[in-house]
């Protein structure tokens, strides 16, 4: 599967666009829509140049693609586009390793749908071990676009 226009446009808007180097709330160097990493694999630090908004969106298509990859192989279920797209956007954010060991996989893999995969989405809400008010937007949303039909 493949992340679609609502899920690109979940991404962006919990992201925001900041062409210069900055601090993301845990204090990671980020660019453009929240990549920590460029496509040749450099990790982003505070002394690089500033960015287009056109090197934003490739470096966006180029995380996406493998955030893809690694959703679509750790699904082992089927799936609907809002449930992958929920799942892209929690990748995206907290990382693939952190779904890859996450409860909240191991339940869409034993059943897509069951309804308490939304409390699963809600415990990734914590930055530096306090409860973040937007990351419990973003899980939020996760939550209700997972569960959309």
């Amino acid at each position: 599967m493949k992340t679609s226009i609502n899920g690109i446009n979940l991404i962006t808007s919990n992201e925001g666009l900041v062409l210069h180097p900055y601090l993301d709330i845990a204090g990671v160097p980020t660019i453009g829509y929240g990549t920590t990493y460029y496509p040749n694999g450099k990790r982003v630090t505070m002394k690089d140049h500033s960015i287009t908004k056109i090197q934003a969106v490739q470096y966006l298509q180029s995380a996406l693609s493998s955030f893809e990859s690694d959703v679509n192989h750790y699904v082992r279920t089927t799936i609907n586009q809002n449930q992958f797209d929920a799942l892209i956007d929690f990748a995206y954010n907290e990382g693939s390793g952190h779904l890859k060991s996450s409860t909240l996989l191991q339940k869409v893999n034993v059943n897509p749908n069951d309804q308490s995969i939304s409390h699963e989405f809600l415990k990734w809400v914590y930055a530096d071990g306090k409860v973040s008010t937007d990351l419990t937007k973003r899980r939020i949303q996760d939550s209700n676009l997972y569960l959309k039909k």
